[in-house]
């Protein structure tokens, strides 16, 4: 799983070159742009303004992630701007700039997240109707398909019975179809004509058998077929409700055709528009940690805006001896952080309505950019 952390230190020395270092022992670090560059001259919002931007955007990172189990595994070399795969969030990351074009620096705070928020919020909209629409059609599909399979008390019998075993166009008489225990077939085929009056003798075919049943017929007149179902429920010989009929049958047999083919036809183009909306929606999230890396800077450290933004991938060992090294360089900025050992339960962040799990002197964000789970 790969995991970054972002931090941002107020940097009035410059001292946050340290970061880029040798002092994380060996861990690959990626050095950004700075956080307040990006932000151009908008960094002097109002404190409701910025509190407002990091806790009020609506961007749901789960929505990111929904997809069709593996099916993206390609997909287009990244760019600035550009599409990017699984595969490149990586780079992605480590080359990030903001995007002038989207979101304009010119806007203030409160409109780009705004802008985040309403483009993230349409991809959900139209993510939960084509995904429903998509679902409806591939249960409906294997409704049918479980109906073709399984066990001769449930499911479909279409496929399995021809015209030459139905008495048809009969002012008279019908041919029923009896499921009957495999255990019990010789009592069936000894007692069938003895279930009731008017059973035509000799009437009674197995046209096919299961592990625990057969399927049987049975021929009589129609005006005791109520009385016989009752009857052969106290044998434990169950009647199955069909009526023979060609075009019906066929009409089936043609909505699985129809089910198999609009499923194949929705499937690409919903894979296809995935790949292109969770790009658009990892673009989001960055931007978004861009703007909170930002607007926590300044509540903390206040105005004028001075410090750097730094993207570290340290090695799992040596995460702790990245953190009392930068604890070293930046424990002086809060007291309070470095003598709880990043304990945010014994902390009172000022200016915050809840307490984060993991609080240091400097401004810090996990990313985790494992989207999918990688089956072997």
């Amino acid at each position: 799983m790969f995991e970054t952390r972002l931090f941002c230190c107020v940097n009035r020395s410059r001292s946050s070159s340290h970061i880029c270092g040798g002092t994380t022992g060996g861990s690959v670090i990626f050095r950004s742009s700075p956080v307040s560059s990006c932000c151009g001259s908008q960094g002097r919002s109002s404190p409701e303004t910025m509190e407002h931007e990091m806790y009020g955007a609506k961007f749901d990172a789960a929505t990111s992630t929904y997809m069709i189990s593996s099916s993206i595994r390609n997909g287009a070399m990244p760019l600035a701007y550009g599409p990017i795969c699984l595969d490149d969030l990586t780079t992605y990351i480590t080359r990030f700039q903001w995007d002038l074009a989207k979101y304009p620096t010119k806007q203030s705070l409160r409109n780009i997240a705004d802008i985040i928020s309403k483009q993230v919020g349409q991809i959900d909209a139209d993510l939960k109707t084509k995904s429903a629409a998509y679902n409806n059609l591939k249960g409906n599909l294997q409704n049918l398909e479980k109906k073709q399979t399984g066990s001769l008390l449930t499911r479909n019998l279409a496929d399995l019975v021809k015209r030459e075993h139905f008495i048809l166009d009969s002012e008279y008489l019908t041919t029923l179809l009896v499921i009957v225990p495999k255990q019990m077939i010789n009592d069936w085929n000894v007692n069938y004509e003895k279930i009731t009056d008017m059973i035509v003798p000799r009437s009674s075919q197995m046209i096919t058998q299961d592990n625990d049943y057969a399927l049987c017929t049975v021929t009589l007149f129609k005006k005791v077929v109520d009385e016989f179902k009752l009857h052969a429920r106290e044998r434990k010989f169950v009647v199955r409700e069909f009526t023979y009929n060609e075009e019906e049958l066929a009409a089936g047999k043609n909505e699985i055709t129809k089910l198999v083919t609009d499923k194949k036809k929705q499937f690409g183009p919903l894979v296809r528009w995935l790949k292109v909306n969770f790009s658009e929606c990892f673009c989001a999230w960055i931007h978004v940690k861009a703007l909170r890396v930002f607007v926590e800077s300044v509540l903390r450290y206040g105005l004028p805006v001075n410090f750097q933004a730094i993207l570290i991938h340290p090695n799992k060992k040596n995460t702790k001896r990245l953190r009392d090294v930068l604890n070293q360089l930046y424990g002086h900025l809060d007291g309070s952080a470095a003598s709880s050992g990043g304990n945010a339960d014994n902390v009172d962040i000022p200016g915050l309505g809840f307490g984060q799990s993991e609080y240091y002197p400097y401004v810090y964000y996990k990313l985790n950019i494992d989207m999918v789970e990688n089956k072997v």
